[in-house]
């Protein structure tokens, strides 16, 4: 396939890591980098962590469009889709290959109270102005971006209240029986579990039920959808995001996918994975691009992720639903890991609370399928590297 213009929807990093791919594998075509929001492209992560916390006030990507010959379009957003053509707030664009790169959308609940959500660099800056000593702030969701909130907003000296659905912290993102083990970290929150919230309200949170939560600040942490409305009626198959193969290609031809819109097949799992990560914005590119570009190239990586939190960092990597038991190492009230084993004590994932060492081992042997030796592993002292038979 001849692929001379190229269209990027989506700013992001996986979108400008895709455009810095294609120009590392010799594209000297033209390429047109489509972003809604109107700064240059910046890193995610740190919004929830440096810069909400103030420590950092951007986190603007390392990249010189002029330099790669990219048209970059601050500001204008993606409308609808057809064959060859992306249909834009500022009229229609040809292209011979398109990455879809469009990321997701915060979900917010019902009510005419404001809500901050915390997705893009305005949204974080407009938080950190808010979160001021004494201010009454109610975060709904205990969530990885509810947990770090809740962490930027007891520290900036907040009267902080969360409210979780679930039984647990974290109880969507890695199970109730390890959200329990971080409930303790709440230490001076008013944490309301297994509790519902019906609306947002003018000066605060309505909870099913009737309560009123008088809040200064509300945040609303419960989660993204895949930024894919824009094409509903392109033909294109989407479910719960764009829906890929193992090379990141999707049902139109010309057409990849990249980032936490994509909704990829995975070799590795055997099942679609839609992973909201960094990792994945990072390196999915080099696939999406080689694809574009008629190479072959297979994306199965080992999904990786970090969340600081309470003074704790906890690095997760691979896919825990893989897994049939889990085994626990060291002591709760300390540093401490889980790991997923399937029947045949294959690792499915590894989730490390201030253990570096256990993350970084356990993803190589994911990587590799290692089994381990469940009687060692229990161990903490014993390497995990060192429990492999």
């Amino acid at each position: 396939m001849n692929v001379n213009q190229v269209v990027v929807v989506g700013a992001g990093l996986a979108g400008v890591r895709t455009v810095e791919v294609l120009r590392g594998r010799g594209h000297t075509g033209r390429i047109t980098l489509i972003g809604q929001e109107r700064h240059r492209p910046y890193d995610r992560p740190p919004l929830s962590k440096a810069v909400l916390k103030g420590e950092a006030d951007t986190s603007f990507v390392d990249t010189d469009l002029d330099a790669l010959g990219v048209d970059f379009l601050p500001g204008v957003g993606a409308k609808s889709l057809r064959a060859g053509v992306v249909e834009t707030t500022e009229g229609e664009i040809a292209y011979d290959g398109l990455v879809i790169a469009t990321g997701a959308d915060p979900i917010r609940l019902p009510g005419d109270g404001l809500q901050h959500v915390l997705r893009t660099l305005d949204d974080a800056h407009e938080l950190r102005a808010v979160l001021v000593p004494g201010a009454r702030v109610t975060i709904i969701g205990a969530g990885w971006i509810g947990a770090e909130v809740a962490t930027a907003a007891r520290r900036a000296g907040c009267a902080v209240t969360v409210v979780e659905s679930a039984p647990t912290p974290l109880a969507t993102a890695v199970g109730t029986e390890i959200g329990a083990r971080t409930r303790h970290w709440y230490d001076g929150i008013d944490l309301r579990l297994n509790t519902m919230v019906d609306s947002v309200d003018e000066g605060g949170v309505r909870l099913v039920g009737g309560e009123f939560v008088e809040s200064h600040v509300v945040v609303t942490g419960i989660g993204v959808r895949p930024a894919v409305e824009w094409l509903a009626g392109a033909d294109i198959d989407l479910h719960n995001g764009v829906v890929t193969d193992e090379h990141l290609r999707t049902s139109l031809p010309g057409v990849v996918a990249v980032g936490d819109c994509a909704a990829w097949w995975s070799r590795r799992w055997g099942t679609r994975l839609r992973v909201e990560h960094w990792d994945t914005a990072l390196n999915a590119p080099e696939v999406a691009a080689a694809s574009l570009l008629g190479e072959e190239a297979v994306y199965d990586p080992v999904p990786y992720f970090w969340s600081e939190q309470f003074g704790h960092m906890m690095q997760y990597t691979g896919h825990h639903p893989a897994g049939e038991r889990l085994i626990y190492r060291g002591d709760p009230e300390g540093k401490w890991s889980a790991v997923w084993l399937t029947a045949d004590d294959v690792v499915a994932a590894v989730l490390a609370v201030d253990r570096p060492r256990d993350y970084v081992q356990g993803r190589r042997i994911i990587a590799s399928g290692g089994r381990l030796d469940a009687e060692r592993l229990v161990d903490p002292e014993v390497p995990l590297r060192d429990c492999v038979v």
